[in-house]
């Protein structure tokens, strides 16, 4: 969605309680590790059914609010979604099951609705039993507000370190809509769903069917297109809820569609970003460029290729202009090349023309790589495809972060 900026404002301090007629909020339940300003059990409600779709992890363990979210987005219509973090419900078999449902039923109780339109989604260590018990006193204890997408924010981490939230204003149908979002996410971070949880909110009027294909292809060109560390979790899953409120005609396509994708599109890419960006023990992102691609399916595995490649994350932590390691992976991801017409730089400084190393530049590109952002820019000359892809540098703070995640 490249230059359809123009389509949408950003809201400063914008939360998933943006949009009209969405109201949320958190509290500490017990369920995450003590600690001040600790949240870890949110509710985000809609005070009118509203339209819904989603993307979920492929996950073949997927757990249970998964298999709960997956069957109640086929009716297309929900109205909440109740989540807690500290705790995945996978791997939990039947219990699982019934525990997610129990959320579900608690969920509606406490709106006011039918607990088959209450979405749910978990997040936290995979293989222990959801405390039923303190989720059933937290529900009781949530207090919704039109304010409250800040505490839903920050009641969905885990390992983050800062919360996720983002939201902007459009014009559809003569009408001024919203749309909000927050995501969490810093590690298990990979395309097919890359642990990640998000949840966008608009009260535009939207087709369900439309909703669905803008939701896939908005996910194609954000959340699948960042990587941390080639996992991929069993709980990840991204919900978008339109519930109407601003009045607006029933967008099916046509220009107020494209309106609405490119919002949607921007939406779950700044969540995406700001997921690479605070990926647990970073120091830089990397940002993949690829062009002149044969087609966008090529241009997209070419520039996951190298944001995912571990050697090349490894370079960039260090700054070594290492850039073999870019144009091997490109050569791995399946996509058409020319290594004699393949261009490549680092920032603004060129490393290779038409195939060839270019004399001089490895100094320049190490200063480069010094900064907080190390983008790499790919022109394979073979086509008329783009695709952009973020990843992060690979450091000693991941390994130990997660070499006694649950001790």
């Amino acid at each position: 969605m490249q230059g359809s900026r123009e389509l949408f404002r950003p809201l400063a301090d914008g939360s998933v309680t943006s949009a009209s007629g969405f109201q949320a909020g958190a509290v500490y339940a017990g369920i995450k590790t003590p600690g001040p300003d600790k949240l870890d059990l949110a509710i985000l409600a809609s005070d009118r059914p509203a339209a819904v779709a989603g993307t979920l992890t492929q996950n073949s363990f997927a757990a249970a609010p998964v298999l709960l979210c997956r069957e109640r987005l086929r009716g297309g219509q929900g109205q909440a979604v109740i989540v807690n973090a500290g705790n995945a419900n996978a791997c939990t078999g039947e219990q699982g099951l019934a525990d997610a449902q129990e959320m579900a039923r608690l969920a509606a109780e406490k709106v006011g609705i039918g607990a088959d339109q209450v979405l749910v989604a978990s997040t936290g260590v995979i293989g222990v039993p959801l405390p039923m018990d303190l989720i059933r006193r937290g529900v009781g204890a949530i207090e919704l507000s039109p304010d409250g997408g800040g505490q839903m924010a920050r009641a969905i981490m885990t390992t983050d370190t800062r919360p996720k939230e983002v939201a902007v204003e459009l014009e559809l149908g003569g009408r001024t809509v919203r749309m909000g979002g927050i995501a969490k996410g810093a590690a298990m971070i990979h395309p097919n769903m890359a642990t990640m949880l998000a949840f966008v909110a608009t009260d535009a009027m939207v087709d369900p069917d439309f909703l669905r294909r803008a939701a896939r292809e908005a996910v194609a060109d954000s959340f699948n297109m960042i990587t941390v560390d080639g996992d991929t979790s069993t709980n990840d899953t991204l919900l978008v809820l339109a519930n109407g409120a601003a009045g607006n005609g029933l967008v099916r396509g046509g220009p107020d569609g494209e309106a609405l994708n490119a919002a949607l599109t921007h939406v779950c890419a700044e969540l995406a970003r700001a997921m690479v960006a605070d990926a647990e023990g970073a120091t830089r992102v990397i940002r993949v460029d690829v062009s002149g691609a044969r087609s966008d399916g090529e241009a997209r595995a070419a520039a996951r290729a190298v944001a995912q490649s571990n050697l090349l994350k490894a370079a960039v932590y260090g700054a070594d202009p290492n850039w073999g390691r870019v144009l091997c992976a490109i050569g791995y991801s399946g996509a058409q090349v020319d290594p004699m017409a393949v261009d490549l730089h680092v920032g603004d400084v060129q490393l290779v023309r038409a195939g060839a190393p270019v004399a001089g530049s490895r100094e320049a590109a190490a200063d480069v790589m010094q900064g907080s952002e190390v983008q790499f820019r790919a022109d394979l000359h073979v086509g008329d495809s783009t695709a952009t892809a973020w990843g992060c540098d690979l450091t000693e703070a991941y390994v130990h972060e997660n070499s006694a995640y649950t001790t």
